[in-house]
């Protein structure tokens, strides 16, 4: 078995409410609107396309899996996905993780098992604070 981790650090935003039902995301960006709802974190220290070789390598298999688990004043929120060929890790500031197959270059999972609106609220309540720090730990394995 091949294990690869990534941990990046984002930050959480006023505007976060985390309700989307498909999909959540990190990204890069430090401004947010309500109609980003299925961001969770902001002014992430990476995004898809900064993510490794060794990482993306793993994460491009279709038999691989996908952890992700953020991390912020105690509570702890993981999601589980899959990885795919058709993950292309190109987009500069974004990281979605879906509930769908489809891919684009900001896809960083397929198949996750929530979505934003999945998140605990008092999860959400913490990240609503711009002085939160979310830590955020990928893991890719196969």
């Amino acid at each position: 078995m091949t294990r690869v981790e990534e941990v990046l650090e984002a930050r959480g935003h006023a505007a976060i409410i985390a309700m989307h039902e498909m999909s959540f995301e990190i990204t890069k960006e430090t401004h947010l609107t309500r109609k980003g709802d299925c961001i969770v974190g902001v002014a992430a220290t990476k995004g898809a396309a900064n993510l490794s070789k060794e990482f993306k390598a793993v994460a491009e298999n279709d038999a691989s899996t996908i952890t992700v688990i953020l991390s912020a004043g105690g509570i702890e929120v993981k999601a589980r996905g899959k990885g795919s060929s058709k993950l292309q890790f190109t987009h500069p500031t974004d990281l979605v993780a879906r509930k769908s197959t489809y891919t684009c270059p900001r896809t960083l999972m397929i198949s996750s098992n929530i979505a934003a609106c999945e998140f605990p609220r008092r999860f959400v309540a913490l990240t609503k604070d711009p002085e939160c720090r979310i830590k955020v730990q990928l893991t890719a394995e196969v």
